[in-house]
Parts: C-alpha cells; sequence; structure tokens
C-alpha cells in the first residue's frame, strides 16, 4: 500500500466505528462480525470479502488478543498504520475503561442487585451475538450442500458431545487436504 492510495478521509467513520463495535462488544468482538462487513464491505466498500476473510483467519489464528490485530489489519487495509492504529485503539480503548470501572465499582459493591442482573442479562445477548457471528461465517464460506452438511455435523458435535473442537478443526483441515472440501 502505498501513501498515496491511503484513504485518510475515512479514519473519522473507521474510529468512530470501531469504538461503537468496542461497546457493543458483548462476550467478545467476535459477535459483531455481521455489523463489520455490512459497514467495512458492504456499505463502505473500503476491504473487499477476501480481505475481510483473510484478516479474520489471520487475526484468529494468531495468539492472544486476535481481535485486535483483526481490527488492525482492517485499518491497515483503509488507511495504513494510521488506520491500523485508528482500528485497534477504537476497538480496545472505550470497552477497557468501561470494563475498568465497572469491575471497580462491582469489586467494592458486590450487594448491589443490579450487578448481578447486568451478569444474567448479558449471557443471552452474548450467545446471540455468537450465533449471528456463526451464521455470516457459514453463509460466506458454504458453496454446495455437502459442505453444509458438514457444517451442520460439526455444529451439531459441538453443542451436543464433548469432542473437544480442536479434534473437529484438525478433522476439516485434513479433509481439506485430502481434497475432500
Amino acid at each position: 500500500m502505498t501513501f498515496a492510495t491511503l484513504n485518510l478521509t475515512a479514519l473519522p467513520g473507521l474510529f468512530g466505528h470501531f469504538m461503537l463495535w468496542s461497546l457493543l462488544s458483548i462476550g467478545g468482538a467476535i459477535g459483531l462480525l455481521p455489523d463489520m462487513h455490512r459497514y467495512l464491505v458492504d456499505a463502505q466498500h473500503w476491504v473487499t470479502d477476501g480481505q475481510f476473510n483473510a484478516a479474520l483467519a489471520l487475526g484468529q489464528a494468531s495468539p492472544g488478543p486476535n481481535m485486535i490485530l483483526f481490527a488492525a489489519l482492517l485499518g491497515w487495509h483503509v488507511a495504513g498504520l494510521i488506520g491500523a492504529l485508528a482500528g485497534a485503539i477504537g476497538l480496545i480503548l472505550p470497552s477497557t475503561l468501561i470494563t475498568l470501572a465497572y469491575f471497580r465499582y462491582s469489586s467494592s459493591n458486590p450487594e448491589h442487585r443490579w450487578i448481578q442482573a447486568i451478569h444474567d442479562g448479558l449471557a443471552p445477548i452474548t450467545v446471540g451475538l455468537l450465533l449471528s457471528s456463526g451464521w455470516l461465517l457459514a453463509a460466506q464460506n458454504v458453496h454446495a450442500f455437502l459442505e453444509g452438511c458438514i457444517v451442520a455435523v460439526v455444529v451439531a458435535l459441538n453443542l451436543w458431545t464433548r469432542i473437544n473442537p480442536l479434534w473437529l478443526l484438525l478433522g476439516g483441515a485434513a479433509a481439506g487436504a485430502l481434497g475432500l472440501m
């Protein structure tokens, strides 16, 4: 990416949306993939489907805080190094400040009923966001009936057995390496 191709006019929108996603990232930013994709790929056309998926794959394969790397990679595609910083800082700053304030208050005031209500209320929201992310990823990558069946079997095995998901991942990698998928 050369300096001439940098989309610096996109920085306020990029930073603002990553800050918004940070505030909505209950259970982790992975639950916001559908909206991230809608905004960055479909609405703004800042990144392509391929760039979005590649950034997600690289972010998920990396050790540590993988969604921060994902945000930085998306920002890099939009505006180079300054875009990477805007994406990463935008994603971590608001939720970090809120989390610090909440845990400081809740640890010194655990008897408040609303503290337990917050914990109880966020669980179904987290599950819904994760399901929507899974649906988005499956919808983008399933192109044949057999692939759909494989996804359904993997989901069922994850939900109703105690099979370690790493075995399922290894099975998928083996099937891909053998050209079965």
